[in-house]
C-alpha cells in the first residue's frame, strides 16, 4: 500500500518572520522552523485545502497539521512536569504528586500560557474557523501549546523541551511552593481514569431547580457506567466538581 503523501502548508516570507519572532519569544532556536509552522497549523486549514484541491478523479492535497504534534507534546509535557515535581518536592506522596500535576497541567493553565505567548495570532486557520473566533478558542490554544512542545522536542530534543516546559510553568511551580495550588478535582479524576483504562468520566445532570437567576444543579459522575459520586452547585461546573470530589474520596485518592 502506497504511503499517503502529506505536504507542508505554504510558508511565505511574512509568516516565516512571524514564526522566527515567536521562536525568540519562546527562547528556542529552531533548526527547522517548519516544526513550529506545523505546530501552529490547525486541522481546519488542512481540511479546507483538501476540499479545495480535490477533483472527481483525485483526492485533495493532504496538509500537515498539529494534531500529531499535540499528541507528542502532551506526553513530553506530562513527563517534564512530573520530573520537576518529583525532584523538587520529595515530601509529596504519589497521590499528592498526581493531584498537584493535574492542578498545574490543566486546560485553563495551558490556554492562559498560549494566550500570553500570542499563539492565537499565529495560528493558521480556515476562513470559517477564523471567522467564528478560532484564534481565541480555548481548545485551539490548549492544543497549540502542546503541539509547540512536541515541535521543540522533535527539533531540539528532550533537554531543550524539558527546560522550555519548566520555564513556562515556573509560576505554577512556585504556587506549589507557596501552597496556592487549587485542586481541580475533575482534572485529577479524568487523569486517573485515563491512566487506568483510557476512558473518561461521564457527568449526568440529575436535577435543576430554582428561578433562572438563582439556579441549583445536581450532577452525578459515572465511571464505565458505575455511579461514583454526586454533587450540588450553583452552576453546572460547580456541581460536576463536587461530584468529582466525592468520586475521588470513594476511590481513596483524597481524604
Amino acid at each position: 500500500m502506497a504511503k499517503e503523501k502529506i505536504e507542508l502548508a505554504p510558508l511565505p516570507a511574512a509568516r516565516r518572520r512571524k514564526l522566527q519572532q515567536l521562536a525568540k519569544k519562546l527562547g528556542v532556536e529552531f533548526s527547522d522552523i517548519n516544526f513550529l509552522h506545523v505546530a501552529l497549523t490547525h486541522k481546519s486549514y488542512s481540511k479546507k485545502v483538501e476540499e479545495e484541491t480535490a477533483t472527481e478523479t483525485k483526492p485533495g492535497k493532504k496538509i500537515a497539521h498539529n494534531e500529531r504534534l499535540e499528541f507528542l507534546g502532551d506526553a513530553v509535557l506530562e513527563l517534564a512536569s512530573s520530573t520537576y515535581l518529583f525532584k523538587k518536592f520529595d515530601s509529596l506522596s504519589e497521590g499528592d504528586l498526581t493531584k498537584t500535576r493535574a492542578a498545574i497541567v490543566c486546560g485553563p493553565t495551558l490556554t492562559k500560557l498560549a494566550k500570553n505567548l500570542g499563539f492565537g495570532e499565529v495560528l493558521l486557520l480556515s476562513y470559517g474557523e477564523n471567522s467564528t473566533g478560532g484564534r481565541k478558542r480555548d481548545s485551539n490554544l490548549e492544543d497549540a501549546f502542546e503541539a509547540v512542545i512536541g515541535a521543540i522536542y522533535l527539533d531540539k530534543g528532550w533537554e531543550v523541551a524539558k527546560d522550555y516546559v519548566w520555564r513556562q510553568l515556573a509560576d505554577e511551580f512556585n504556587n506549589v511552593k507557596l501552597g496556592k495550588v487549587l485542586i481541580d478535582y475533575k482534572s485529577v479524576l479524568q487523569e486517573y481514569i485515563q491512566q487506568k483504562n483510557g476512558n473518561v468520566p461521564e457527568y449526568i445532570e440529575l436535577n435543576m431547580s430554582g428561578p433562572p437567576h438563582d439556579r441549583t444543579f445536581e450532577y452525578e459522575v459515572r465511571l464505565d457506567g458505575v455511579f461514583y459520586g454526586a454533587g450540588v452547585g450553583r452552576s453546572k461546573q460547580a456541581a460536576e466538581k463536587a461530584a468529582a470530589e466525592e468520586a475521588l474520596k470513594k476511590l481513596k485518592l483524597i481524604d
